[in-house]
C-alpha cells in the first residue's frame, strides 16, 4: 500500500510540474473531449458536445499494472495521450509509464512536440539527451528512485536500466500528442526505405552495412 500511495504522489507531482511547460494552445472552453472516432482531421481533434460529456472521458485504469518487456529492446511504453483519455485534447499534457527490464533499453528518440519530464520511481536508469547541430553535446546522469530528469522539446534522449533488477519510470510530457520519432527504426526502417546512396553517404559507411542494418526487424516499444 505505502508503494501505491509513494507511485501516486510521484505521478501527481510530474503531471503538476509539466503544466508550466506545456506548448500546445491553451483551451477556449473548460474542456474539450476529443471526438477520436471522427472522420474530419484538423489540428488536433474535434470537441464533442460537452454536455455529453461523462467521467470516464477524463479517466484511464491501469497504470500499476507492469508490463511487459519480453522483447528485443528489453522495454515497453505505455503511453496516456488524448486516444487514451479524449478528456485531455487541448490541455497540452500527457503521461506515460516505461517498464524496463535489465539491460533494458529505451531507444535514442526524439518528441517533436513535448518537453519530457521523468521520475523513476524503481530501479536505476542511465538517462541522457543530445544537443542540437553543431555541439551536439551530451548530458548524462544516472537516476535513483525519486530522481527526476529533463529532456528538452525536439532533442534525442534515451533511458538505459544500468540496475540488475527491473525499473519503471513515470513521464510527464507537454503536448496531448507529444509523438515519437525512434532514431532507429525512422532511418533504417522507413516505409519504403531510405536510399542506400543516402545512407551510406551519411554514415559513412560500407553498403553491405546499411543493407544488414535495413534488413533487420526495428521494435517498436511504444503501446
Amino acid at each position: 500500500m505505502a508503494g501505491t500511495y509513494y507511485f501516486v504522489t510521484m505521478a501527481l507531482l510530474v503531471l503538476t510540474s509539466t503544466l508550466v511547460y506545456a506548448s500546445d494552445p491553451s483551451p477556449l472552453q473548460d474542456f474539450c473531449v476529443a471526438a477520436n472516432d471522427s472522420t474530419v482531421f484538423v489540428n488536433g481533434k474535434l470537441c464533442n458536445d460537452p454536455e455529453l460529456a461523462t467521467a470516464d472521458d477524463f479517466f484511464f485504469s491501469g497504470l500499476l499494472t507492469p508490463r511487459n518487456t519480453s522483447n528485443p529492446l528489453g522495454s515497453n511504453v505505455t503511453a496516456v495521450n488524448v486516444v487514451q483519455i479524449p478528456g485531455l485534447n487541448t490541455l497540452g499534457i500527457s503521461l506515460a509509464r516505461i517498464d524496463y527490464a535489465p539491460n533494458g533499453l529505451n531507444p535514442p528518440h526524439t518528441h517533436p512536440r513535448a518537453t519530457e519530464i521523468l521520475v523513476v520511481l524503481e530501479g536505476s536508469l542511465y538517462v541522457g539527451f543530445v544537443t542540437s547541430n553543431p555541439d551536439n553535446r551530451l548530458f548524462t546522469k544516472v537516476l535513483y528512485p525519486g530522481d527526476v530528469f529533463v529532456f528538452p522539446v525536439g532533442l534525442i534522449h534515451f533511458q538505459f536500466n544500468v540496475g540488475k533488477t527491473n525499473a519503471v519510470a513515470i513521464a510527464a510530457l507537454s503536448s496531448q500528442n507529444p509523438g515519437v520519432i525512434t532514431i532507429a527504426n525512422a532511418v533504417f526502417g522507413s516505409n519504403p526505405k531510405i536510399s542506400t546512396d543516402v545512407l551510406t553517404k551519411a554514415f559513412q559507411v560500407d553498403k553491405k552495412v546499411v543493407d544488414y542494418l535495413q534488413a533487420q526487424f526495428w521494435w517498436n516499444n511504444n503501446n
